[in-house]
């Protein structure tokens, strides 16, 4: 859990302390997996996306502004709101890590500096030029105080938003918690600098020139269109309101049916490659096949080198036999790939060389990825079916009866069933009845076999202050089968032996080479990838076709665990958490307007996000996951703000007109935080760069989702205006 920036040099360091001090000559540890490359890439694409998301930002404050002045204030509370959360990360401990920085929309968190700005300008333009000096200071002052409580009330909405990442667990939780919490110190900074920073700022540049407030001609056409739809809304309410309905239920429907994902896969820059071989595999056979498909993997062009490694590590922290076989394959960097050529492709290629080898089950997956799976699903795979049960036999049974339902299902891949049974296994039974006859004990017929078999040790080698036992056992030509161990002698009480085979019942069977356990009981798993992105409809496939192939499991049930378990699992907690932070917004709406009718019409936009979501993930075919889910949970705060300012508005207004007055006074800063909060986002929706896929779902939802949930509310607020209030 540990920063690795600070991790691996300390590693290297020890590394070059082990070669300079310890090892003998010749003798030297080189690493041939440095993180340091994945670490830097990855800080590298957030660092530029997250400049030239401030720049694109600041553009558009200068653009709508085009007063330096003013700009400056603004844009300076970025840096400032950003140097505030990394202060309040380090004194808790965490991370600014990939998702938290890379998703760090600086667009958010101008909304009130902005409200101060405008307001101050607003007002110190009112009053004679002569009198500013002496009037700014309480003028000042009772600006912050009439906007505080509709900052502050803003900003809680927009952390309420937050609370479902706050209350993510496992794999989730470590994540998107930094993200939260990144993201809500930011607001936090943000709303401190709002109500201090900016209006001393506001203070110390406008000490005397105040200029009055002037039309941009280059912004009317941002804002035209956005008239058009707030009176087309207030005639046409009826339609409005009818066809938003309609929508929103329709894409209720889609979404049901809609694809899932968990998280996109990170771009780690290799592959890794397991090969499951038949149970009795002996190693020099393993180790043979690895070395033959290592050299058909280094003739693909794209790949830099490759290490394997057959069997279980020499530290046995990874329990297994000479059947698992494991490639490293390492990437050249991307640029240099073939041209067109991806990674699905490359996946692709590997895959059609490694078919050429029967009787072996293949996976690919990548390094950090096929630990954290192995961790999540407790077998090496990225998803797993479990069948639990007692009898061995029948587990497997079953387990390959599942395997070949999966491997006919589309874009499922590397099925493979981690079997238990087929390691030959020599078993001796002993006969009490004929070791009583032949002057037999059982005491002595154990000895022998113990010693046979399993060695005794016979004497003990010394060297220097340590010793190594000397173990004496029969060679494998006198033991391993039924035939040779039955010649082997055993003592009488009469002094004479008897051939082993006269007291005992030899056989050479096949038996359980691990056997796996899972809340105390026995399972035999079956491993497999999803090629597609939609993960959810391609597991709820599957389900259905192992429920209809295998209808009657007796003594057994069957689990299905790893990266869809978290999917579902998360998926239920949003489930859940979504409706009471829901719940709670609206509590603080309440507060603010002290109106039930207000908060109602509220309450019916906050479906605005819900569309703005599905319209984004529509257009780019993204998957839902949690990365997007947390991009609608953000947009679902920044929608909650633009009720809370077009209410605030509409207030008291009883006639059409002046609705209509009031929204369109509104639209020119509705637009303006709409275009910074999705622009500020748009580097990290566009970017190809390593690094990039995890955040790219949030970033998509927010860029397209923004502009959409401010048509919404430009359009169906108005309308729900007009007829909870029956406008004249």
């Amino acid at each position: 859990g540990e920063d690795p920036s600070t991790v691996i040099p300390l590693v290297k360091q020890k590394i070059a302390e082990l070669n300079t001090r310890f090892l003998p000559p010749g003798v030297q540890v080189v690493p041939f997996l440095d993180r340091t490359e994945l670490v830097n890439t990855t800080v590298k694409t957030v660092l530029h996306n997250l400049i030239e998301g401030a720049l694109l930002v600041s553009l558009v404050v200068v653009f709508f502004l085009w007063e330096w002045r003013a700009a400056l204030v603004i844009v300076s509370v970025i840096p400032l709101a950003f140097l505030f959360a990394l202060l309040l990360l380090r004194i808790q401990g965490l991370p600014a890590n990939l998702i938290s920085m890379g998703a760090l929309d600086f667009g958010l968190l101008l909304e009130g500096s902005l409200v101060i700005v405008e307001a101050a300008l607003v007002a110190l333009a009112q009053i004679e030029p002569s009198a500013v000096q002496r009037a700014r200071s309480g003028l000042l002052r009772r600006v912050v105080s009439k906007n505080a409580r509709y900052i502050f009330t803003a900003q809680l909405i927009l952390v309420l938003a937050l609370l479902p990442i706050f209350l993510f667990q496992r794999v989730e939780g470590k994540l998107f918690k930094p993200l939260a919490f990144t993201l809500g110190y930011a607001m936090l900074g943000a709303l401190f600098l709002s109500l201090t920073y900016v209006p001393a700022m506001v203070r110390l540049l406008y000490a005397r020139a105040i200029p009055r407030e002037r039309p941009l001609p280059w912004t009317r056409p941002l804002i035209a269109p956005w008239r058009k739809v707030v009176a087309f809304s207030l005639t046409h309410s009826k339609e409005v309101i009818g066809v938003y309905g309609g929508v929103v239920v329709a894409l209720g429907i889609i979404f049901y049916f809609y694809g899932s994902e968990f998280v996109p896969k990170l771009n780690e820059g290799a592959i890794y490659v397991r090969g499951t071989l038949p149970i009795s595999v002996k190693l020099s056979e393993t180790v043979s096949l690895a070395r033959t498909v290592k050299a058909d993997l280094l003739r693909i062009p794209e790949v830099r080198f490759v290490l394997f490694q057959a069997g279980r590590p020499n530290d046995g922290t990874d329990p297994t036999g000479f059947f698992n076989l494991e490639f490293h394959v390492q990437l050249q960097p991307q640029e240099t790939w073939r041209k067109g050529y991806t990674r699905e492709k490359l996946a692709g290629e590997i895959r059609r060389l490694l078919a050429r080898y029967p009787g072996v089950r293949w996976a690919l997956s990548q390094p950090i990825q096929d630990n954290v799976e192995e961790y999540v699903s407790g077998v090496k795979s990225s998803i797993a079916v479990k069948v639990y049960g007692y009898n061995l036999g029948e587990l497997q049974r079953y387990a390959q009866e599942i395997a070949q339902v999966l491997r006919k299902q589309p874009h499922i891949a590397d099925v493979v069933v981690f079997e238990s049974l087929g390691l030959p296994e020599l078993r001796i039974k002993l006969d009490e009845v004929r070791m009583a006859r032949y002057g037999v004990s059982m005491q002595d017929a154990q000895a022998v076999i113990e010693s046979a078999i399993g060695g005794r040790t016979a004497t003990y080698f010394y060297e220097g202050d340590r010793y190594f036992d000397v173990r004496v056992r029969l060679d494998s030509s006198y033991r391993n089968t039924p035939e040779a161990m039955g010649q082997v002698r055993v003592p009488a009480l009469s002094g004479r032996t008897v051939p082993l085979s006269a007291i005992a019942d030899i056989q050479l069977l096949t038996g359980p080479a691990f056997i796996y356990r899972e809340g105390a009981q026995r399972y035999v798993a079956v491993g497999f990838s999803v090629t597609s992105r939609d993960l959810g409809g391609t597991i709820a496939r599957a389900q259905k076709a192992v429920a209809q192939a295998l209808p009657d499991l007796k003594n057994v049930h069957v689990g299905w665990e790893g990266e869809f378990e978290s999917k579902e699992r998360a998926t239920r907690r949003l489930s859940v958490i979504v409706p009471v932070t829901v719940g709670l917004i609206l509590f603080v709406l309440y507060l603010h307007f002290s109106s039930a009718r207000e908060v109602l019409l509220a309450a019916l936009s906050l479906p605005f996000a819900f569309v703005g979501g599905m319209v984004a993930w529509g257009v780019t075919g993204t998957p839902f996951g949690i990365s997007a889910g947390v991009g609608m949970i953000i947009l679902l705060g920044v929608n909650t703000i633009n009720a809370l300012i077009l209410l605030g508005d509409l207030r008291g207004k009883r006639t059409v007109e002046a609705a209509r007055a009031a929204i369109e006074h509104r639209i020119r800063p509705l637009v303006m935080v709409m275009l910074i909060g999705s622009l500020g986002l748009l580097p990290a929706a566009l970017s190809t760069r390593m690094g990039s896929e995890v955040q790219k779902p949030l970033a998509i939802t927010i860029v397209i989702g923004m502009p959409v949930c401010l048509l919404l509310a430009l359009s169906v607020l108005p309308a729900l205006y007009r007829w909870a209030y029956r406008l004249r």
